[in-house]
């Protein structure tokens, strides 16, 4: 299970102050599960690592089985924002970082960017491969999604024909209405419907996340099992609930002390997305309002050579919420060596995950010292009952901070600005007037 120590901000906040948000971070947490805050109609995410059914699963495993018969070696999910960052968050992590796995199908994202050369080089792939495409969208509209699926769609079609394209594209989308939708129906894909209840980015636990997950070749069971064992753990309404403590203590912080800024620092490039997924998450959910605390996330110790300085002297306006591996997959021993120029011999017979811990906790403590007040969250191993665990206690942390910091976590009115910019620039049919007068100003 997931758990969270805050001593690392003791020396920063006082204990009367800490009580008092926890009152106020409980009284957030009965807002959630009363299900009676603003954006009460997108709760369904609280409940699903118990409701996946198992045929939606097998569903999933149909189509991993249709395309490994079609000996498909590569898949192309195209989705933006909620619709990938959490299938990439546990694509990345359980994925060896160097080797493919041969019995799975290499998975590639995109739809995620308006690149030209990134859709170029992603084409040079698609052409090189046998290739089948998962396309991630609501409306089906959405401008890089949709740019990226009317090309790959398209030679999809030239190469394999309409009728095997229907075999080689799946689509993730609204259960009836949509462009999406629409065209699904018409060219006969198999189709998964994103719940009406659950905004994109709490829906890892839906197909968004659970089909790529399974064409990839891992254990989505193991993933919904950590997560419903996570929900089990944040039912108990509780000053120790570890949900309650990390909201209480980051809005406290944010609110008392003026920290604006919170790092999320993974020591384990696995979880590089992991970091990606959390700042959609707490940055859509909390940033509106003119309130929120701005999401930022760092790798170390690759990024304390680049961030380091800034994070230990910069502008105090920072905490760190560190999530904390405590067991190593795997074992790498440093050796010795008789000449010792490298000034290494002193860490002969050590493990490398030894001296990435020191790191650990030498940075936490030269941070803390800098005036960078230090949460961590912690958890046993990177494995998929892990981020399970992960993705529900962010969730539902999620929930709870954004109640106590007075605005709705499921919304994201800010979003569609610079849309309609977009459509406008781009002459879009219907945006004439925004058109002229955006032009008059560049």
């Amino acid at each position: 299970m997931v758990s969270v120590n805050i001593d690392g901000c003791g020396s920063f906040v006082s204990a009367a102050d800490y009580n008092s948000y926890v009152q106020k971070a409980l009284a957030a947490y009965d807002t959630l599960q009363a299900g009676n805050g603003e954006g009460n109609d997108f709760l369904g995410w609280k409940s699903l690592p118990v409701d996946i059914p198992e045929s939606l699963i097998r569903d999933c495993e149909a189509v991993r089985d249709s395309w490994a018969g079609l000996n498909v070696d590569l898949v192309v999910v195209i989705g933006i924002g909620g619709s990938y960052l959490g299938a990439r968050c546990a694509v990345e992590a359980l994925s060896h970082q160097f080797l493919r796995t041969q019995s799975a199908p290499r998975i590639v994202f995109a739809g995620n960017n308006l690149s030209e050369e990134y859709l170029a080089e992603l084409m040079d792939l698609v052409s090189q491969s046998n290739v089948a495409c998962v396309v991630i969208s609501k409306s089906g509209t959405t401008t890089e999604p949709a740019v990226a699926f009317r090309i790959v769609k398209e030679y999809i079609e030239k190469t394999y024909g309409k009728s095997g394209a229907a075999s080689r594209i799946v689509a993730v989308t609204d259960a009836v209405k949509g462009a999406l939708k629409t065209l699904a129906t018409r060219e006969g894909y198999r189709s998964f419907v994103v719940p009406d209840n659950v905004g994109g980015r709490f829906s890892v636990m839906t197909p968004v996340g659970i089909l790529p997950i399974v064409l990839a070749g891992f254990d989505v069971r193991a993933i919904l099992k950590g997560a419903a064992a996570q929900r089990e753990a944040l039912m108990e309404r509780s000053a120790d609930n570890p949900a309650v403590r990390y909201a209480a203590m980051r809005n406290l912080l944010y609110g008392v002390l003026g920290k604006k800024v919170e790092i999320l620092v993974t020591f384990n490039p696995k979880l590089q997305y992991l970091g990606e997924w959390w700042k959609q998450l707490f940055g859509e959910s909390e940033g509106k309002d003119g309130k929120g605390i701005f999401p930022a996330s760092v790798v170390c110790t690759t990024d304390r050579h680049s961030m380091g300085q800034f994070i230990q002297e910069g502008d105090r306006v920072m905490f760190e919420t560190t999530v904390v591996v405590e067991n190593s997959n795997r074992e790498v021993v440093i050796g010795s060596d008789p000449d010792n120029l490298d000034q290494l011999n002193y860490l002969s017979g050590e493990r490398v995950e030894h001296c990435n811990s020191m790191a650990r906790i030498g940075t936490k403590l030269a941070h803390i010292d800098g005036g960078v007040p230090q949460i961590e969250v912690c958890i046993d191993r990177i494995s998929p009952e892990s981020l399970g665990e992960l993705f529900y206690f962010f969730e539902f942390a999620c929930g709870i901070s954004a109640y106590v910091l007075g605005v709705n976590p499921f919304n994201q009115p800010g979003v569609e600005a610079y849309k309609k910019n977009m459509f406008a620039l781009l002459h879009k049919p219907g945006y004439e007037a925004m058109t002229e007068e955006l032009e008059k100003r560049l």
